[in-house]
């Protein structure tokens, strides 16, 4: 037993030394803006997928096609926020003020998006399949929803399952 731990720590120390990078060597930890002021800020096309983003002002933050997937927005405030074809995937985005925001063709697949409100938000195409939102927001959303999500194919009224 001890041999064959040995046996396996010597390899693993050759194949470092030879200059192979392990799987784990390109992660790297989610950014944290946790209270911070990004107004303003252009973060488009960016990877941010788990970041910390709560209780921050993302007022006019240019987000699109950013990779948000499992990033954590609590409490956060969008007003006037570009989210254009960003993805969203499992984000919490609970209490999140999205007023104004340009949340076109954007993916919030299984998003935690409990009371976040969303006046006058451009939804047109966005994926909310499977997101957790109260029926109020639901039925405001449904109001003005339209148009097919570029990326996934599913049409908006459809994600948020509009009669």
């Amino acid at each position: 037993m001890i041999q064959r731990a040995l046996a396996f720590l010597l390899a693993i120390f050759i194949w470092a030394t030879l200059g192979a990078d392990p799987v784990w060597a390109d992660w790297t930890a989610p950014r944290s803006f946790s209270n911070a002021d990004l107004t303003g800020r252009d973060f488009s096309g960016q990877e941010l997928q788990g970041s910390e983003l709560s209780n921050a002002k993302l007022e006019r933050i240019n987000l699109e096609g950013a990779d948000l997937r499992g990033a954590v927005l609590s409490a956060s405030v969008l007003t006037l926020a570009n989210l254009r074809g960003a993805d969203l995937t499992n984000a919490l985005a609970d209490q999140v003020k999205f007023e104004q925001a340009d949340l076109s063709d954007a993916v919030l697949v299984e998003a935690i998006l409990l009371r976040s409100t969303f006046d006058n938000a451009q939804i047109e195409g966005a994926d909310f399949s499977e997101a957790i939102l109260d029926k109020a927001q639901i039925r405001g959303l449904c109001q003005r929803a339209s148009g097919v999500n570029s990326q996934t194919g599913i049409a908006t009224r459809e994600s948020l399952g509009c009669s």
